[in-house]
């Protein structure tokens, strides 16, 4: 089977939509490179799927793949089906009327390849995804896992240039994901062409990444290895999504005044703009001001508590408001409800603080 290879995406998005909403993304994929787009509902992600797909044309910009363009408005549109993508919806949306096999076969066909060549690519791709034995069953016969397999042997079997995958495990149970996140990550890694991913799941994205293109407001706000971004967030969005709590402030040195009031220490001596990012769990509660070593306490007032995995995680309203990871133990000991007045601490230790990019970290304060 010949694989798509050597050709770089290469997309500068301008997009308008009703009631206000700009798309203005640069994006270049390398060949074999995986892309995953991160943002809230709403910022874009599916809409730059949409646009490089061909189903959202461009207001402005450019889209090209190495040196031909496929779309430059007004002057050039390439339609959807002469565009080399392969595209993987959430639902996946196999056709309930076909076979597997038919499913797989379908791109093929509609690009003029003969019934018996394309049954037997088809074939081909089934085996590599494992689905070989199904390829006579309808759809409604498949799991969740399954139908993923089908979808993605379907968008691969056409060789496309570039692979495009809308949640492609959303739609799958807890028990069924990690073991289809594997195979995809796989099969991503045998794929030449240019990857872009669009997930909500920050396990999702971490493990099948190369890079990270966090989006908010259809426009990049940080972008990285997986690594990079997990380790220093610079939105909100992203320290809740990698679970961290994130401040930002201007350094002086031994000490950083916060944008929402406070200030603390981290262990090195830093200046200007920063950000200082540290765990829920580093956070450690006192039912009185605590006494000793700690050079990072405050008061602090409980306003929200909910499970979170084996724990219980703390809202905590203050200077510095920060977000507080403790036992279901620590819970009663501390006879905790929102309202209670507690005191917070942190080690310098703890803290990771790091440069601000222009216009970052002394606007920002806040919990993760």
């Amino acid at each position: 089977m010949g694989e798509a290879g050597g050709v770089t995406l290469d997309a500068d998005l301008r997009l308008d939509r009703p009631g206000g909403f700009r798309l203005d993304l640069r994006l270049r994929v390398a060949p074999g490179e995986v892309v995953t787009l991160l943002g809230p509902n709403g910022a874009g992600k599916s809409t730059t799927l949409r646009a490089i797909a061909g189903l959202a044309p461009l207001t402005g910009g450019r889209i090209s793949m190495s040196s031909q363009d496929w779309d430059v408005p007004p002057r050039r549109f390439t339609p959807p089906r002469d565009r080399g993508v392969g595209v993987v919806f959430q639902e996946y949306r196999l056709f309930p009327h076909m076979s597997v096999r038919e499913n797989v076969a379908f791109g093929l066909r509609a690009r003029g390849v003969d019934r018996h060549a394309a049954r037997r690519r088809a074939d081909e791709w089934l085996d590599v995804v494992g689905l070989r034995d199904h390829s006579g069953h309808r759809p409604h016969r498949l799991s969740g896992g399954q139908a993923q397999r089908a979808a993605l042997a379907r968008a691969l079997a056409t060789t496309p240039e570039v692979l495009l995958l809308d949640e492609p495990l959303a739609a799958l149970d807890v028990s069924t994901r990690a073991r289809v996140r594997a195979e995809l990550s796989r099969h991503l890694a045998r794929f030449g062409g240019a990857t872009l991913l669009v997930s909500h799941d920050p396990l999702d994205a971490m493990t099948l990444a190369d890079r990270l293109v966090i989006v908010e407001d259809g426009r990049e706000v940080q972008s990285g290895t997986p690594v990079e971004v997990a380790t220093r967030p610079r939105t909100d969005y992203v320290a809740r999504l990698v679970g961290l709590n994130l401040l930002g402030g201007n350094a002086t040195g031994d000490s950083v005044d916060l944008a929402g009031g406070g200030r603390l220490v981290p262990a090195d001596p830093v200046r200007g703009p920063v950000w200082l990012a540290f765990p829920p769990s580093a956070v450690v509660l006192h039912a009185t001001e605590p006494h000793g070593s700690a050079r990072n306490h405050w008061p602090v007032t409980v306003t929200g508590i909910e499970q979170h995995g084996n724990t219980v995680r703390l809202h905590l309203e203050g200077r510095p408001t920060v977000l507080a990871d403790v036992t279901p133990a620590a819970v009663a000991e501390l006879r905790l409800a929102p309202g209670t007045a507690l005191w917070a601490a942190v080690k310098a230790t703890e803290i990771r603080a790091y440069p601000a990019e222009p216009g970052e970290g002394g606007m920002a304060g806040g919990a993760g």
